[in-house]
């Protein structure tokens, strides 16, 4: 009997490693085989270098060529800098700091089963001085109400003939204290809940239409924005000649757009005959900054006849500049001028109803050509 039962149990064990196909791994068969990238190079290639110009020619153009054995894509980055993938390896970069700085370029290397390696190198990159000079500026430096040389206003709502400012936004623009004062060292836009003028909300719009506008140059503004849902607070430029040919034709240039209920993320944009904000080929240049509403950062612009530069802090983080530049995609020949302004709700997002204030504060405007 006890033969018999050792008998059977061996048949048991025979069959059950017959199963297994004699192996330990007792993984299912579809389960993928962790895939490691390894020799990871990084090439990093300065435009323009030369033995006269050992750190590049000024441009301060560099391209990163990145590639590893197993990877199926790749990210770069700058110092700090949110890191920017592709599958090609291959990235453009352009500094903008003058002078000859050193930078940490990190290159990272994925595979399709999500595992990862990096590398980083330090370049030498020299930016040749603009030598622009400062034109016009306000530094809001005299409390009360803003320099009436410098600064205009929009007020209403739109209507009648584009109520809510073609947005759907429902705030009524008014030039009262309430809405807009300088108060130390500070422009204060704010943003309130209020009936006015039968709506629910006001705020304010400064611009710089009749008093001055510009072609060309670089536009800074420090800036503490505001937060909330709903709120749109927006530091822009649109064409001088939007009387005449209407927008977009005109031209439309956002250095800044911030969106309460995307509250992390600041947006700069165009918006032409051709396109209008994200379009086929051109790409809406976002910009994670968290600190937006408890630290003042400077929005900035440099504009010239081939493109537009679009900075956060000095860091370049988009640049417009299409192939064919026509008057359907560049009416950026022409002078534009400034606006500052805090919107409130539009037709594709709602207003916190528990919403009851919020200020964009600025420290400063300055235009360099």
């Amino acid at each position: 009997m006890i033969k018999k039962m050792l008998y059977i149990l061996n048949i048991g064990l025979w069959l059950l490693l017959s199963c297994s196909g004699g192996s330990d791994d007792l993984s299912p068969p579809d389960t993928p085989k962790d895939i490691i990238p390894t020799n990871l190079t990084l090439m990093v290639d300065v435009l323009g270098t030369d033995t006269n110009n050992p750190n590049g020619d000024g441009s301060g153009v560099i391209t990163v060529s990145i590639h590893a054995d197993n990877a199926d894509s790749y990210g770069f980055k700058v110092e700090s800098q949110q890191e920017v993938k592709n599958t090609t390896g291959v990235f453009e970069y352009t500094f903008i700091n003058e002078g000859t700085n050193e930078y940490v370029i990190t290159a990272f290397a994925y595979s399709k089963t999500g595992h990862e390696i990096s590398t980083f190198k330090k370049v030498m990159v020299y930016v040749a001085s603009n030598d622009l000079q400062l034109v016009w500026s306000d530094e809001f430096n005299t409390n009360g109400v803003p320099d009436a040389s410098k600064w205009g206003y929009d007020i209403g709502n739109g209507c009648p003939d584009i109520c809510g400012w073609g947005n759907g936004e429902k705030q009524y623009y008014t030039n009262r204290s309430d809405n807009v004062k300088v108060e130390n060292g500070l422009l204060k836009i704010i943003a309130k809940k209020e009936d006015y003028q039968g709506s629910a909300y006001t705020s304010a719009r400064l611009l710089t239409k009749d008093k001055y506008e510009f072609t060309y140059g670089r536009i800074d503004v420090r800036a503490k924005l505001p937060s909330g849902q709903g709120t749109w607070p927006a530091i822009w430029m649109l064409g001088a000649n939007i009387d005449e040919v209407g927008w977009p034709e005109c031209g439309e240039i956002d250095i800044m757009e911030h969106w309460g209920h995307n509250a992390t993320v600041v947006s700069s944009a165009t918006h032409t005959l051709s396109c209008s904000g994200g379009c086929e080929n051109v790409k809406v240049g976002e910009t994670t900054v968290t600190d937006y509403a408890t630290s003042f950062h400077i929005y900035s612009l440099i504009w010239n006849e081939d493109e537009l530069q679009f900075l956060i802090d000095g860091d370049l983080k988009y640049t417009y500049n299409p192939a064919t530049k026509n008057v359907t995609t560049w009416p950026y020949d022409k002078p534009q001028f400034l606006i500052l302004n805090v919107a409130l709700g539009g037709s594709w997002f709602t207003i916190d109803p528990n919403f009851t204030e919020a200020v964009m504060e600025i420290d400063y405007v300055k235009v360099y050509q």
